[in-house]
């Protein structure tokens, strides 16, 4: 397969970027998103110039490390899927393929194609713990969770933090984010010690980071590898509302 692929330089955050034609051969269609970046890295290195810089780590959909903004869409065509876990054979044989960073004030570029994501990592630091007994563990029937409350914990901790729900947002919202990680807390017995200081702590470093307001647009819901429902959001405002009310020591 032969794809021209457009991809974004930029030396820094401060540096003025822009997008740069790479053809590229031989590439085969089994190869993922990143192995075929690889590839071109290969090339380039071999022909004396400075390869594209782009994250990467588990390359098995599990770290959120691999977002980029492909032909418009944050990880490419399809859904549900991370950029690692897409595969050539997705794109016809001669497309040409514009890859980009996040867009976002919050998200600022490193290099190329790589973006600072540490305000997450600050929203996490404020709020997304819980304090808990590390000594023995408890009897496992003595904080009884029934399934469906369970299962709904553990899709909103599906969430990779991956920021393809800012990237797709119009505002750059990363309340899809913010709210799978406090609603995973907020529904266990475990996560409820702290509940009225976790949700206004997040909720006020989301906004210190510079993230805009929800869009109500569902295009973070559309675009989320995993699928994260946008009725986490009602559950985060919920738990705000809750914590307005009653106060941070009620």
């Amino acid at each position: 397969m032969e794809f021209t692929l457009k991809i974004w330089r930029q030396q820094n955050a401060g540096a003025k970027g822009g997008f740069k034609t790479y053809p590229l051969k031989d590439v085969s269609p089994e190869m993922s998103f990143l192995e075929m970046l690889d590839y071109l890295n290969k090339q380039l290195i071999e022909g004396g110039d400075e390869p594209v810089t782009f994250e990467h780590d588990c390359r098995e959909g599990i770290c959120g490390t691999c977002g980029l903004y492909i032909n418009g869409r944050p990880h490419g065509p399809m859904r549900d899927t991370t950029t690692c876990e897409l595969h050539m054979r997705e794109f016809a044989d001669g497309d040409t393929i514009f890859i980009e960073p996040w867009r976002a004030s919050a998200f600022p570029v490193i290099k190329d194609l790589a973006v600072d994501r540490s305000s997450f990592e600050r929203i996490m630091h404020a709020g997304g713990f819980i304090s808990t007994n590390t000594g023995c563990a408890p009897e496992s029937n003595s904080n009884p969770i029934g399934k469906h409350v369970a299962d709904l914990a553990f899709d909103a901790a599906a969430c990779i933090g991956c920021g393809a729900c800012v990237a797709a947002c119009k505002n750059s919202s990363a309340m899809l984010f913010a709210s799978a990680k406090i609603a995973q807390y907020a529904m266990t017995p475990q996560g409820k010690v702290e509940r009225k200081e976790r949700v206004d702590q997040m909720v006020r470093q989301m906004d210190a980071e510079g993230f805009g307001a929800c869009s109500n647009t569902y295009s973070c819901e559309f675009d989320c590898p995993k699928g994260i429902s946008v009725d986490f959001i009602a559950t985060m405002n919920k738990e705000f509302l809750y914590s307005k009310l009653f106060g941070q020591k009620g």
